[in-house]
């Protein structure tokens, strides 16, 4: 267990450790057991969760490239009853230490607060994740957490829907990240998690075609570390809320770098995929780093960023 210098309480939560799984990389915890100890871990973002089972984008969903990866998968998962059924209940039974945060997904404004509603009594979870960088069909396809109304119907809803702390994930595309920020915080989130995958396109030049049976895709990977960084120094300075950074963390001094920045939490992705074992050493070095540097509690480090923006 990570010692108690790294120890953080989020939005009432007591994570032993602030290093996460993101969202989409650890499927429900069943699938990554045999590699990843995941009780040694802050917790997890579980996959996506729809009202409805979604198949997802075409194969190939996945390519890597010299930068990081991307992907399009199109947010596949088995439906929420599927879920609360079949994964949940494992989570709650093999997880003593790691908290599990639900992914939440839909394709109009009504499906998180259902998601929601229907996971809230689940065993094991503490809390959810808001997904708003998915189209909303009912909008012509615009992300709900690029118009206002909708971010806003999105995050009220939810938080009509549980008691549990309720996490915002935005994109990096967003004009102003910062507003949005606020726009989630006035509207009842606990939380915001800073960034989803930038879009990207990565092509095959030899059928000239691209890379993704998608086409397009969310890049993710140690290239994007900086304009995380930087969304999560601008949503932290912009509101009062915890700040999950996600994107780019690959070692323990990248999780400093968004500590100092204003994070509360960091998420691992890209680079727990390619190596699962990486996360709990991310661990283990960072407490290395707290002693060297004596540091006793991550939040002496928390927003120590010397520069204004």
């Amino acid at each position: 267990m990570a010692d108690s210098s790294l120890a953080v309480k989020v939005a009432g939560i007591q994570f032993q450790n602030p290093v996460l799984l993101a969202a989409g990389t650890a499927a429900y915890g069943r699938e990554i057991r045999s590699v990843v100890d995941l009780d040694a871990l802050g917790g997890l973002v579980t996959k996506a969760v729809s009202l409805e089972p979604r198949h997802g984008a075409p194969a190939p969903r996945v390519a890597e490239f010299d930068g990081g990866m991307i992907n399009a998968v199109g947010l596949a998962n088995p439906g929420v009853e599927e879920v609360r059924k079949e994964h949940l209940p494992w989570l709650a039974q093999n997880l003593q230490r790691a908290k599990v945060l639900v992914n939440v997904v839909g394709n109009q404004v009504a499906d998180f607060a259902g998601v929601v509603e229907t996971l809230d009594d689940s065993p094991g979870i503490s809390g959810f994740e808001l997904n708003v960088s998915c189209p909303n069909v009912k909008a012509g396809g615009m992300e709900f957490g690029a118009d206002d109304a909708s971010l806003t119907a999105v995050v009220s809803g939810a938080r009509a829907a549980t008691r549990k702390p309720i996490f915002v994930k935005l994109s990096p595309t967003l004009p102003n990240i910062g507003e949005s920020a606020k726009i989630a915080a006035a509207a009842g989130a606990d939380g915001i998690s800073v960034v989803n995958t930038l879009p990207g396109l990565a092509i095959d030049v030899e059928s000239r075609k691209p890379a993704l049976g998608f086409g397009t895709g969310g890049v993710s990977g140690p290239g994007l570390l900086p304009v995380d960084v930087l969304a999560t120094c601008k949503v932290a300075r912009a509101v009062e809320l915890p700040v999950v950074g996600v994107g780019g963390i690959s070692k323990a001094t990248d999780v400093v770098q968004y500590i100092i920045a204003g994070a509360s939490l960091v998420a691992m992705g890209t680079a727990a995929m390619q190596e699962p074992r990486l996360p709990g050493k991310v661990v283990r070095d960072l407490e290395k780093w707290c002693s060297h540097h004596g540091v006793n509690s991550l939040a002496e480090l928390r927003g120590t960023l010397q520069w204004q923006l």
